[in-house]
């Protein structure tokens, strides 16, 4: 049983989860022990502080699944999007630790025709064009997800075929991004993630990288109503420890975002074999501004010396998006970690030598 320390608001504890995420046109924010069985965003009153079309609210709706997996060789960034210009596109990002290598495919569709999954308990993602076929299967009521596909490109081929088996407790949250003019909250964010054991296999140019007993998946569920000027920050690891002599999964996800009240809503947590641990919100600072960042460092808020994360890039990805009234700055670097993270036990969990990957996200409209 997880005990919450003071600095954790008693908001920050799983509530049960409600059938929907919107209710009789409420959005329910807070942090929740299970998935969603309907994500129904759209059916919001307000979601962005006024009454709205649902065409026009269908336009402001950004929604993504990714799959994600660090294996002994590599790091994979994978996922299906739709995004909010009239857009979608499924990316496949491998970072090769060995060669310090990057390999990248993106492939670009119209919205319509990328399906990201209405939920997570019974639904799937796909994204199909000439060169690609992607599809994330997800059964979360059972714990299990899998994701099947093929690229190539310029980077050559690219293919998965891997299942996921969740090993720890979920990270469900719904966070305001925004208040109304009366002071309501609006803009509301979901996310879910979790963390996963992993069969299958990864092959890249014929190569075939086979997963292990130190496979480690997560699967990271997004749908929100991000202001027309948006930014976040993101850093996480997946990875396998020794704890007290006990091999145990673990990870963390380190998130600062637009939240409006990050005491109360924000998504900042560690993974600790099947226990998982809120952490108070953080701040990033960027070594050296944004391009020439080589060096990240995470804390927490509040200088209480929970949360000490240094992360030293090595290859970044970039992927900036000029669309009519749209701009967009994304930057998905890895690189290794130290430092480390406290859980809610008061034990820091040392973070060096891990594999971190980040995002660090700004969007204009």
């Amino acid at each position: 049983m997880i005990e919450y320390p003071d600095y954790i608001s008693p908001k920050r504890k799983p509530a049960p989860t409600p059938d929907s995420v919107v209710e009789n046109g409420k959005v329910h924010y807070g942090t929740f022990d299970s998935s969603f069985k309907e994500l129904n965003l759209l059916d919001a009153d307000k979601p962005c502080g006024k009454k709205a079309s649902a065409k026009k609210k269908a336009s402001r709706l950004t929604e993504w699944e990714a799959f994600e997996v660090n294996m002994d060789e590599g790091s994979l960034i994978s996922a299906v999007y739709k995004t909010t210009f009239g857009m979608g596109f499924s990316i496949f990002v491998w970072y090769d630790k060995a060669e310090d290598k990057i390999y990248s495919w993106r492939n670009i569709v119209t919205k319509k025709k990328s399906r990201v999954a209405a939920q997570l308990v019974s639904d799937y993602c796909l994204c199909k064009t000439k060169h690609s076929n992607y599809r994330i299967d997800n059964d979360l009521l059972n714990g299990k997800a899998s994701a099947k596909g093929h690229t190539k490109g310029k980077c050559g081929e690219f293919s998965i075929n891997m299942k996921f088996e969740r090993v720890s407790p979920l990270s469900n949250a719904v966070m305001p991004l925004a208040k109304d003019k009366n002071g309501e909250l609006c803009n509301p964010l979901y996310s879910e993630k979790d963390l996963f054991k992993v069969t299958g296999n990864i092959v890249l140019n014929g190569k075939v990288y086979e997963a292990n007993s130190r496979t480690v998946g997560i699967i990271d569920d997004h749908k929100g109503y991000y202001p027309y000027k948006a930014h976040y920050d993101w850093l996480t690891t997946m990875c396998k420890i020794n704890d007290d002599g006990e091999e145990k999964y673990f990870g963390f996800n380190l998130t600062r975002n637009q939240s409006v009240d990050q005491d109360n809503y924000n998504e900042n947590f560690i993974w600790v074999g099947n226990e998982l641990h809120p952490l108070p919100p953080v701040v990033f600072t960027h070594k050296d501004g944004k391009k020439k960042a080589n060096e990240w460092h995470v804390t927490d808020e509040k200088g209480l010396g929970l949360v000490d994360v240094t992360f030293k890039i090595s290859k970044v990805f970039y992927m900036p998006i000029h669309a009519g009234i749209l701009e967009c700055y994304y930057a998905l670097p890895f690189g290794k970690l130290s430092g480390y993270v406290t859980g809610t036990n008061g034990k820091k969990y040392v973070l060096d030598g891990m594999t971190g990957i980040g995002e660090d996200k700004t969007t204009r409209m």
